[in-house]
Order: structure tokens, then sequence, then C-alpha cells
């Protein structure tokens, strides 16, 4: 494993948290009375634009892909669609789960799934960037001993990093201390970012003090 590929890959990771911490503060200075917890609703649409276009953007100046196929741009155009497709699915499947776990079915609804959405940005658009909207592979990488890159190892790190956030967030909701950020769905929200930025950090660690031990077979 080469240690250049491994900065690569944090510095694509840093450039995310910049981006999550861009959405904190740079908002504040165009939007009188912005706070994150005050304005929750429009810093979680802001935070899911921008850091989608970062991973956009680092995407297609990174180019993770080691083995990139050329295809027609008809191909391009389906692949594309197909993901747009793939997320909006996504945003609603990850909605149902959050009702199912006890969010409210009507009240609410727009922040439930403005939260879905952001867990769609933290996990599924990464995955649609990476591997594209290609199941088998996504099962794949969310296998034991799935991953084929060390880009494929910090999705997976990202990624379950940023539901376990989301669900950790959750627990503050029920208790009776009446604070203005127990509401729905702040906590939640702040849960999964504190994830998707754990887990942004801990990747490019874990694989650097685990090079020795990393050996990814192409399949």
């Amino acid at each position: 494993m080469k240690g250049a590929e491994v900065g690569r890959l944090l510095t694509a990771n840093l450039l995310c948290v910049f981006a999550i911490t861009l959405t904190t503060f740079v908002p504040a200075f165009f939007w009188d009375g912005f706070t994150v917890l005050g304005t929750h609703l429009t810093w979680l649409c802001i935070c899911s634009v921008c850091v989608s276009t970062f991973n956009i953007i680092l995407h297609f100046v990174l180019k993770p892909n080691l083995t990139p196929k050329r295809s027609s741009f008809a191909h391009k155009i389906s692949r594309f669609l197909k993901s747009c497709i793939s997320f909006f699915m996504s945003c609603v499947l990850f909605h149902a789960i959050i009702v199912l776990y006890g969010a409210p079915l009507i009240e609410s609804v727009a922040e439930t799934f403005l939260l879905a959405v952001l867990l769609s940005t933290f996990t599924t658009l990464q995955c649609l960037c990476l591997l594209g909207p290609n199941i088998q592979a996504w099962i794949r990488v969310f296998t034991k001993n799935g991953a084929t890159s060390i880009w494929e190892s910090s999705l997976q790190i990202t990624t379950i990093c940023s539901i376990l956030g989301t669900w950790f967030g959750a627990f503050p909701i029920p208790l009776d201390w009446d604070r203005p950020w127990q509401v729905w769905p702040i906590t939640c929200s702040l849960g999964a970012t504190f994830g998707y930025v754990a887990g942004l950090i801990i990747a490019p660690l874990w694989i650097h003090w685990n090079r020795k031990q990393l050996t990814y077979k192409s399949r």
C-alpha cells in the first residue's frame, strides 16, 4: 500500500470535514440569526448540499477508482439517472426506517425527511460516487473483507459511523430535560454529523496503522 494513496484519502476526508465546518459558520455572515440549532432545517439543507458538492468534486478530481472503464456518453447519462433515482430511494428508505424507529409519522414530516436526506448524503452518496448504482458492488464492500481499496475501507468506516451517530443521537430525545436542542431531529442530525466527521478522521488513521495487515485483492 502506497503512503501517497493514504495521503490522498486523508486530504479528501479533511476537505469534507472542512465543508461541514463551512456550513456551520459561513452562513451566519450572510443570514442574520442563523444558527445550527435556531435554524436547524436550513442548516440541514445547506449541509447536505455542501457535502454533496464537495464529495462529487473530489471524486472527479482524485478519481479513486483504480480501474476506470471507458464508457459512452449514453452510458454516463444512464448511470447519472440511476444514481439520482438510487439517492432518492435511499432518502425514502431512511425516512421509513427512522419512522419505524419511533419518529412521528404525520407530524414533523419535513424534519424527518431532511434527516433522511442528510443521512443519505453521508452514506449513499459516497457509495454512488465510488461504486456507482451497482447493488452487487455495495453488497461486496459491506461484507467481511469485501473492500478492495483504501477508499472502500474508508467508505465502510464513515458509513457505519454515520449510522451509529444517528442512533446514539436519539438517546437524549425522550429525556424530560425540556431543552431546546432536544427538539426533533436536532440530536439525531448532529449525531449523524459527528459520526460522519469521526469516520472521516478515523478511517485514514486506522488504514495507516493497519497498512501492513491490509491486503487488497482485485475482484
